[in-house]
């Protein structure tokens, strides 16, 4: 039951409710929970115990977000998910995924969490690149250039707008629907309070009319919410008639004080909630179910008299304690926020200063680079800035560095067509080592690879960024064949007969071979026939090719036979690896450093596929452009095989880790 205590007499309902509405106050204003008038002021108006007005109003929409995302920013560990482990990648894919929800009200945290989230990725992925251009800077020696800044917007900053755009333009839709949805429970309210006027008219016997006002109470309930302008009006109207109903049929003393003893109970449970929320760890979390208590609070009705006071005090002691949390909190931000601001202030100062200073040599070059980089250290240590004043201040001191750097560039510049020239000379030197490295002449050979290093000695310095990696890549094309040909003779007369041997039984073995229906057991025997089969030193050259296609012959037939891949091969026996794991203690760490291992080795596969696909493009100029193109789409289909098995088991093991 809503409230029954005292109410005047007055001449009309009309009358009455007009009075207590201009009498009514709403502070619609703050973003705070307001304590609320006690009864003690309401001599002259109905009695509706301490809610005469909408109690906690909610936030705006943009300060709702604003507060979102500064406690996102600040508060990020308290979630399940630590989107700040996420690279801007993950980010973006799960922002992706979750914009697809179709309750706003269920994703518009999480969303938060991810921007706040993806902007402190994009800041410290800036610092960095800025961090490591100016690390290369520091080794940067004459002959040498420095790398290119990378550029300003990537393509998951324009994946992430686009995406955020549709979040937007979904909980536009969201509100506008609610708002239609809230007019609709307008009418239906106003709909019972008619009802309840004509109820408080009825001559109906007592027990007719109090079912009926039940029905309609329940129905209050129920209804959703209306528009905010309206709330007062329609709870005074409906507080009003639910008075002078329980006026007119003379609800008897023990069922009045049985509502109020519940209606106590309920409310004493609303304080020991509201009390607990100052455990909560998050402002933004008990904020949000402090505005909830008080809805709830309002729908309650009175309390006994003699403890009406009483629990009205503990409700709005907890009420007031949990207000003054927040206003701290976000107060010690702001204050930590101003002073992180006056630190960088001062750094844009020191970066400007840099700018102006004219360099003559590249001593005097690297000298300033190393003060650049302090500047860079000291900034990425300082904390976040009023959020006003943050894109304002990065750019003052981005932009000095952007002209520091620019300036060097165009010092280094001279050296750069230089450079790059030798560099193209060594690609075409390592693209004609990898095409010798598989050949089994291996006199000739040798002499050609002794030629190309030659060669190589002869050429200068590349740009600093390709310099070990493209010698290595040399290096690797020459050692790969040396060291096959110190094999191939170090063996060749011992054991090639006797692996001939073991090979031509392996191969008797495999045909007479008959498999079940077990898929996974089969798998498993193909893989041991393999194993073996590799583990079998070298044959006679004579006999080397006309072996191995037997066997593979054989192996096709058998996959074939068993539609069995050799990508399911590979993916099956990775899955019951996975499976053996899940019981190991370390099982956990075990599989994040495979996932770590498999991302990179992706990578590095993708990476070594777009390089070879574009070296193609130099084949024109070379002598053997046949020979070294069918080599590179050959090496290309095979990594391209093997990027497929890796991002199998990738997958496998996501769903693991699931």
């Amino acid at each position: 039951m809503k409230n029954t205590e005292n109410t005047p007499n007055p001449g009309t309902v009309e009358d009455t409710v007009r009075e207590e509405i201009s009498s009514s106050a709403v502070n619609a204003e703050s973003n705070e929970i307001n304590p609320l008038p006690t009864e003690s002021n309401q001599t002259e108006q109905v009695k509706t115990e301490e809610l005469p007005a909408e109690l906690v109003p909610p936030l705006a929409e943009d300060q709702e977000e604003h507060e979102e995302e500064l406690a996102a920013e600040h508060e990020s560990h308290e979630t399940q998910v630590n989107y700040d482990q996420l690279t801007r990648t993950e980010l973006v894919d799960i922002l992706e995924k979750v914009v697809k929800e179709d309750d706003i009200n269920a994703i518009k945290t999480t969303i938060a969490l991810i921007k706040v989230a993806f902007l402190r990725k994009k800041k410290e992925e800036s610092l960095t690149k800025y961090e490591a251009a100016l690390g290369q800077e520091s080794e940067v020696k004459e002959g040498e250039v420095k790398p290119e800044l990378p550029p300003e917007q990537d393509e998951l900053d324009l994946r992430f707008n686009e995406t955020f755009n549709i979040y937007k333009a979904n909980k536009a839709r969201f509100l506008e629907e609610q708002e239609k949805l809230k007019h609709e429970n307008l009418k239906k309210k106003f709909q019972i309070i008619e009802d309840l006027k004509q109820l408080i008219n009825s001559e109906e016997t007592l027990k007719k009319t109090y079912d009926e006002f039940k029905v309609l109470q329940d129905r209050w309930k129920n209804v959703g919410m209306v528009p905010r302008g309206e709330i007062n009006n329609l709870w005074q109207n409906y507080h009003f008639l639910v008075e002078k109903f329980f006026e007119k049929v003379k609800v008897n003393k023990e069922l009045k004080d049985l509502d109020l003893k519940k209606n106590l109970e309920a409310k004493m449970a609303l304080c020991e909630k509201t009390e607990e929320l100052l455990l909560e760890t998050s402002i933004l979390k008990s904020f949000k179910k402090l505005q909830k208590y008080h809805e709830e609070w309002k729908e309650i009705g009175p309390a006994p008299a003699d403890k009406k006071d009483e629990i009205w005090e503990r409700f709005k002691n907890a009420t007031d304690k949990i207000n003054e949390r927040r206003r701290e909190h976000y107060s010690r931000i702001e204050g930590e926020q101003g002073k992180n601001l006056e630190t960088k202030t001062a750094l844009c100062e020191q970066g400007e200063e840099v700018l102006t200073i004219k360099n003559e040599s590249v001593k005097e070059w690297q000298e300033q680079t190393n003060k650049v980089n302090e500047l860079l250290q000291i900034w990425k240590s300082i904390g976040p800035v009023p959020q006003k004043v943050n894109s304002e201040i990065w750019n003052r001191f981005k932009t000095s560095l952007d002209g520091f750097f620019s300036n060097k560039k165009e010092f280094f510049d001279k050296l750069k067509d230089q450079q790059l020239h030798n560099y193209n000379l060594k690609v075409e030197l390592c693209m004609q080592a990898e095409s010798l490295k598989a050949n089994t002449d291996w006199k000739k050979t040798s002499q050609e690879l002794i030629r190309l290093q030659g060669e190589w000695k002869k050429i200068g310095p590349v740009p600093k960024k390709h310099s070990d990696k493209i010698w290595k890549r040399f290096r690797a094309a020459c050692d790969e064949f040396f060291h096959a040909k110190s094999a191939y003779f170090s063996n060749i007369q011992a054991h090639e007969d006797e692996n001939l041997a073991k090979k031509n039984d392996l191969l008797q073995r495999l045909k007479e071979f008959q498999f079940s229906e077990d898929k996974n057991a089969n798998l498993e025997t193909l893989k041991n026939f393999q194993r073996e089969w590799t583990d079998i030193g070298h044959i006679p050259m004579k006999d080397k090719d006309r072996v191995q296609n037997e066997f593979r012959a054989i192996v096709n037939e058998h996959l074939d036979h068993l539609k069995i891949s050799e990508i399911e091969i590979s993916t099956m026996n990775y899955q019951n690896r996975m499976d053996h794991l899940k019981n190991d203690p370390n099982a956990r760490r075990v599989m994040g450093r495979e996932k770590e291992l498999l991302i990179g080795k992706i990578s590095k596969l993708k990476e070594d596929v777009n390089l070879w696909e574009n070296n193609i493009g130099f084949l024109a100029k070379s002598k053997n452009a046949a020979i070294l193109r069918e080599e590179f789409e050959n090496k290309i289909n095979k990594t391209k095989s093997e990027l497929k098995v890796m991002e199998a088991k990738l997958k496998i093991l996501k769903q693991q880790q699931v």
